[in-house]
């Protein structure tokens, strides 16, 4: 291979490197809000069906198990199978098991 091929990469600028860097400030940083109605609508545009479900019981300890379920085993438990989830409608669905299991770690003595 030959040492002088042309490339199209500007020449590398050393200038600055040892200079102290600093963490963005905090209101810099995006975040990522995750709340009940949030992921909530994600997973109704996709399957509304499973979002009354999770209405009737969000709030209840049985809500986590029903949740995980969902994920794991392929139907809603009515009959109606599926081939999987999209990728955001897993992400809401796993975002929602950790907002009901923060809920219910607060309400715990």
């Amino acid at each position: 291979m030959s040492e002088n091929l042309p490339t199209d990469f500007p020449p590398l600028d050393y200038a600055g490197e040892d200079e102290p860097t600093q963490p963005a400030p905090l209101e810099e940083i995006p975040k990522k809000i995750s709340t009940f109605e949030h992921e909530l609508t994600i997973i109704r545009a996709h399957h509304e069906h499973i979002a009354r479900g999770i209405e009737l019981f969000w709030g209840h300890r049985d809500c986590i198990e029903f949740l995980q379920k969902l994920i794991l085993n392929g139907g809603d438990g009515a009959s109606r199978t599926r081939s999987g989830f999209k990728h955001e409608v897993v992400e809401a669905l796993l975002n929602m098991i950790a907002l009901q299991e923060a809920q219910f770690k607060r309400a715990s003595p």
